[in-house]
């Protein structure tokens, strides 16, 4: 019998986190201050242990909905703690099957996608330099990802995360990114990556890459992980050229409520919830 409930002790979370904590890297992030207060986590035990977890991130519509452990587990969870009508699900293909059971994917999801992760000793630092982007650039790094329709990304990314870019007659042509940055825990997530079209074949992409990762290095953070579709072969071999090895495969996407299922109540979302196409992938 699986017993199941809200949790909100970080030392327990973080534990079991910590049992796979490259694909949990995006929810160690958000034990964060500022996060944790925007975050809702249930858990499933069963024989006095914890078995599964399920993190819901209510700053960003829709929220993004992480799953992690035992299938049955997370069932539990779902039928009992936390279910809500609209989320952008992450979880590992063994998940798959049951999350049909509560949701119906959007046309194009789930998205099989790369968890990669830059193993220690492995980085290769790119050849061409980029420079520094702050706040004041928020305006040109929206404009530049609009040609790629959005991305995740939001100006606060910029003020609490690592931003590089290149320029061409004063016009931002390349850019890339942080969606999380956390020296508590040591973990960052590197994404926002993108070059203008006309700009491309350059090496663009792996310079404000590789700046960012070296920053990050420098700030002394030791895991850092990128979400990649595995069917974006250019983008991982630019990703593999700087040192990042594929970690695990997990799927993501929108996905709503099945029409007619029961669910338990939704936990009302915080002021300022941002909105976002997709998640934090």
């Amino acid at each position: 019998m699986w017993k199941t409930n809200k949790l909100t002790d970080k030392s327990k979370i973080l534990a079991y986190l910590e049992t796979d904590r490259l694909y949990a890297a995006y929810a160690i992030g958000d034990l964060d201050p500022g996060m944790f207060e925007q975050s809702v986590w249930a858990r499933a035990e069963k024989a006095g242990r914890m078995q599964a977890l399920a993190l819901l991130f209510r700053g960003l519509q829709p929220p993004p909905l992480f799953l992690m452990g035992e299938t049955d587990g997370l069932r539990a969870i779902l039928e009992n703690v936390l279910c809500p009508e609209w989320v952008y699900v992450t979880c590992r293909e063994a998940h798959l099957a049951m999350t049909r059971d509560f949701y119906a994917w959007g046309e194009t999801a789930p998205t099989p996608m790369w968890r990669m992760a830059l193993r220690p000793g492995r980085f290769q630092p790119p050849r061409e330099d980029s420079i520094p982007l702050t706040s004041a650039h928020s305006e040109q790094l929206a404009e530049l990802y609009a040609l790629g329709g959005g991305l995740a990304f939001g100006p606060a990314q910029v003020k609490h995360g690592v931003f590089r870019g290149i320029f061409a007659s004063d016009r931002l042509v390349a850019a890339a990114g942080t969606h999380l940055v956390s020296p508590t825990y040591g973990v960052a997530a590197v994404g926002n990556v993108f070059t203008h079209p006309e700009y491309r074949g350059r090496g663009y992409a792996i310079a404000v890459t590789g700046t960012v990762v070296a920053e990050l290095l420098e700030r002394g953070i030791g895991d850092v992980v990128l979400n990649v579709s595995q069917d974006n072969a250019v983008a991982i071999r630019i990703y593999e050229r700087l040192g990042f090895e594929r970690y695990c495969p997990f799927f993501e996407g929108p996905a709503s409520a099945q029409e007619g299922a029961v669910r338990p109540p939704e936990p009302p979302p915080p002021p300022g919830a941002c909105p976002s196409p997709s998640g934090r992938g």
